[in-house]
């Protein structure tokens, strides 16, 4: 079986992907890549370098290279979990493989900006407003930019993680369960 991840900013991803961790997954992150390409340049690992590097890095390699990287690590007898997927063309990518999930997590934008607050990252923005207007310029579409929104679209699956982490686990086992039955 293998999960893939995609849902806006503070959503709830990082929190499902460490579940699914805990659970005997595998897990891949395509922000991990980029993580490592920026310090190999030596550029600080705010989320606007990461977006820029990876809008950048699309353009260069093709929309899917960060998927196709991923792609060629997966042997199907495992259980795996594939973090921060952003662009629509890494899903299509993602679709060749068997027993491929698109989970997507979703929450309110205040609750989302609430979470986003709390984790305290560099360049997370200050305000709810900072927060929506980076997340507008974030979603804009072009076949190499991150499209957070059309890829929610995408998924196969919705979870809204809008309680407790008690409650957010509880809809992935059920979500898991489902696609067993499949």
């Amino acid at each position: 079986m293998i999960i893939g991840l995609t849902g806006a900013n503070a959503s709830g991803k990082g929190e499902a992907a460490s579940y699914l961790k805990s659970k005997g997954f595998e897990y891949y992150s395509l922000s991990d890549i980029l993580r490592e390409e920026a310090k190999a340049r030596r550029i600080e690992l705010s989320r606007e370098n990461l977006i820029r590097l990876g809008n950048e890095v699309r353009g260069k390699n093709g929309p899917s290279v960060l998927a196709d990287l991923v792609t060629k690590k997966i042997k199907n007898q495992n259980n795996y979990v594939i973090d921060s997927i952003r662009n629509p063309f890494e899903i299509k990518a993602l679709r060749k493989l068997n027993d491929f999930t698109l989970l997507g997590i979703d929450a309110t934008v205040e609750m989302r900006f609430k979470r986003a607050v709390a984790r305290n990252r560099p360049g997370d923005p200050e305000t709810l407003e900072e927060f929506v207007e980076k997340e507008k310029k974030e979603n804009i579409a072009s076949s190499t930019n991150q499209q957070l929104e059309n890829c929610l679209k995408m998924a196969d699956m919705i979870i809204i993680n809008d309680s407790t982490i008690e409650d957010f686990h509880r809809k992935i086992d059920e979500k898991i369960a489902e696609i067993q039955k499949a």
